[in-house]
């Protein structure tokens, strides 16, 4: 029998990156297989959290699989059948609404729709300041839509970022078993 695949795409909430990086070696961990996939921004940019090279490494790593990187490489995805699940993590405000309008200019954006087009599940894991504004529609559009679940959002900085939300990480392997059961992990608003 061979073991459940999780798509694992990346996109550019850098100051997540440690955070989903553990939750991919966890989902390691717990025997899954983990397919990487990276938005070009994600996979070519050096920031104050890290340069992209030593990210691409650690997940080669990790997953012991070479990246998805291109709009081409992802294109098979759904047509194969080469995920059971497919998990955005981070999941940016850019990202987030590219999905909810069907663009698919970026790796990740390609690979979740022809994911979806299989009607297989799709869990984002959102980090993202402008959750509660301009990506507040987003969001709500795909609470309602089949096939796609969340990982739990909260609020992360209300003070000083009010429209900030960023999902648990930590939660993403309990969402993956109710995502690939069908199910949304409850309550989403923590």
């Amino acid at each position: 029998m061979s073991k459940t695949c999780i798509g694992y795409a990346m996109c550019g909430s850098f100051c997540t990156f440690s955070k989903a990086l553990a939750q991919m070696k966890k989902l390691v961990e717990l025997d899954y297989d983990v397919l990487p996939i990276m938005s070009a921004n994600a996979s070519k940019t050096d920031t104050r959290f890290g340069k992209a090279k030593d990210f691409i490494s650690q997940i080669e790593e990790i997953t012991g699989k070479k990246i998805i990187d291109t709009i081409t490489k992802a294109e098979p995805v759904g047509p194969k059948k080469m995920c059971d699940l497919m998990l955005v993590s981070p999941c940016t405000g850019n990202t987030l609404s590219k999905i909810t309008l069907g663009i698919t200019d970026t790796p990740v954006t390609m690979a979740v729709k022809s994911h979806l087009r299989i009607l297989r599940p799709l869990l984002l894991c959102v980090a993202t300041n402008d959750a509660l504004g301009a990506s507040a529609q987003n969001i709500g559009r795909l609470l309602n839509t089949k096939n796609v679940y969340f990982v739990p959002l909260s609020q992360d900085d209300p003070e000083t970022k009010p429209n900030s939300l960023v999902s648990h990480f930590e939660l993403i392997p309990e969402c993956v078993k109710h995502a690939l059961k069908g199910e949304q992990l409850q309550p989403v608003f923590r």
